[in-house]
């Protein structure tokens, strides 16, 4: 039996996890708030991330691994990130079990295995990096420090989402280290820029770039970059973000190094991320009510052949078309796969396709054998192209680049179309409460403004725009002259 998806105007929260289920992209575990990611899942995720350090070490970083503990003292060294994360830690107190005399074949903590120090898993890796990069830099020699990995972290919380939200989740971590400041402020912006790219050219999910107030930046962080991108319900999610760390951690942790006159000088940090949480992003912005639509440049499955062969028929030709097909594709680089499963019907087969969002299908009979002609089914637009057997390969290669177009160009558009300005606080609200989306509006730059309005409308400053000019713009709550244009939306 076909499951079916809740529509989104129905109940787009139910929406979201029936795509995740259906999908077969993940499940909840038996650990609170944390997931198991299926092979599907996965798969997306591992071209995610394939794309993503390939762009990392064209720009000159490595890959390395830090340890998943950090002990306390290390993760209080810096205040402010400790303070930033100190609610969603998971501590380690002890280090062993023991059989429990009173209960048979059950376990318990022994009291004489407690720790020393507490270990933090860690929430983020700053404070164990940091520890170890003051015995790697010595002299200006030492620097830049480019490093990035890819890690699981844990953060306690109270309410989760598949991929959204959850108290494990993986992601990719750099951590930077440079002789001067401006150039750790130039590879804060290199790196939002390189998400920005991955996010419009690989998610075909436009965002808008820009810095965090002050209040939203990353704890320990000097400034924070990021990149906003809108959902199909008109809320925002924070796609990636880099943060200019200054000496911060630096200091903290006693990290200088000997500049070409010989004095010691404190070393200037960034560090930057993006998670799992790409993986909601992209199920939201794209999907429909039949399930997920992937982009083919991050599809597992770009193209589907389904072999129908009906009971009586010969099969040998149907398969040998399928098979040749398959491999004229495999060639090209095309990420195919025959569905030749003799337990489903067609139906289940076509759905399944649909639901897992596989970018193209084409289904290959008797009829079609017989007039040479194939229809390629679109899963984006939900069109056929009917074609000649010797055409089709070459419509299946340019149909991937132009179906990443065609999303790239929806998205735009949903993202002009859902964007609005509002130049009073009654107009605001209206807009807030009536469109959603990103809501471009002045502020006067204080906290104090960005609290009431949170407050009172649950819209939170998203992002602080590049190049948005506020001349003669006052902000929309006190009415003071605005320090900034920015953009205001309801977040996940």
């Amino acid at each position: 039996m076909v499951k079916k998806i809740t529509p989104r105007k129905q109940d787009y929260s139910k929406w979201y996890n029936d795509i995740v289920d259906i999908a077969d992209l993940a499940e909840s575990s038996d650990v609170r708030g944390c997931m198991v990611i299926k092979p599907y899942g996965f798969a997306i995720w591992e071209l995610m991330k394939a794309q993503l350090d390939k762009m990392f070490k064209e720009t000159g970083h490595e890959n390395a691994y830090f340890p998943l503990f950090v002990p306390k003292s290390l993760f209080e060294a810096e205040e402010k990130n400790a303070e930033g994360f100190a609610k969603e830690c998971a501590v380690v107190t002890h280090y062993r079990l023991k059989n429990d005399p009173d209960k048979k074949g059950k376990l318990l903590v022994d009291p004489d295995s407690k720790l020393e120090e507490e270990l933090i898993v860690r929430p983020t890796s700053e404070a164990i990096i940091w520890k170890t990069y003051k015995n790697w830099i010595q002299s200006y020699r030492d620097l830049p420090i480019l490093i990035n990995q890819w890690a699981n972290v844990v953060r306690w919380e109270m309410r989760t989402r598949l991929f959204l939200r959850t108290s494990e989740f993986l992601w990719q971590e750099g951590h930077t280290a440079h002789s001067n400041k401006q150039e750790a402020l130039d590879e804060t912006k290199l790196i939002n820029n390189i998400y920005s790219e991955f996010a419009e050219n690989f998610m075909a999910m436009p965002v808008v770039k820009g810095s965090k107030s002050e209040s939203e930046r990353f704890a320990g962080a000097e400034k924070t970059l990021c990149i906003e991108a809108l959902m199909q319900d008109g809320k925002a999610l924070q796609a990636g973000t880099s943060h200019f760390l200054g000496q911060n951690f630096a200091k903290a942790f006693d990290v200088k190094y000997a500049d070409k006159d010989g004095k010691l000088q404190y070393v200037w940090a960034t560090s930057w991320g993006v998670s799992t949480r790409l993986m909601g992003a992209l199920i939201m912005s794209h999907s429909d009510d039949n399930g997920l639509i992937l982009p083919p440049l991050l599809a597992p499955i770009q193209i589907v052949i389904i072999p129908l062969i009906k009971n009586g028929e010969s099969s040998e030709k149907i398969q040998d078309k399928t098979k040749h097909l398959f491999n004229l594709l495999k060639e090209k680089g095309v990420r195919v796969k025959i569905d030749d499963r003799e337990n489903m019907s067609l139906g289940f087969k076509l759905n399944d396709s649909e639901v897992k969002g596989i970018p193209m299908r084409i289904v290959i009979g008797k009829k079609e054998l017989e007039k040479d002609e194939f229809d390629i089914f679109y899963r984006h637009n939900l069109e056929k192209v009917s074609t000649k057997f010797s055409d089709l390969t070459s419509l299946v290669e340019s149909s991937i680049n132009r179906i990443q177009e065609e999303m790239i160009l929806k998205s735009k558009e949903r993202l002009k179309k859902h964007t609005h300005e509002a130049s009073s606080y009654d107009e605001f609200k209206e807009l807030i409460s009536s469109q959603s989306g990103f809501i471009i509006a002045g502020w006067d730059g204080t906290n104090e403004t960005e609290e009431a309005i949170k407050a009172e409308t649950k819209a939170t400053i998203r992002c602080i725009p590049e190049d948005i000019d506020n001349k003669g713009v006052t902000c929309i709550y006190s009415g003071k002259p605005a320090q900034y244009k920015v953009i205001f939306s309801k977040s996940y």
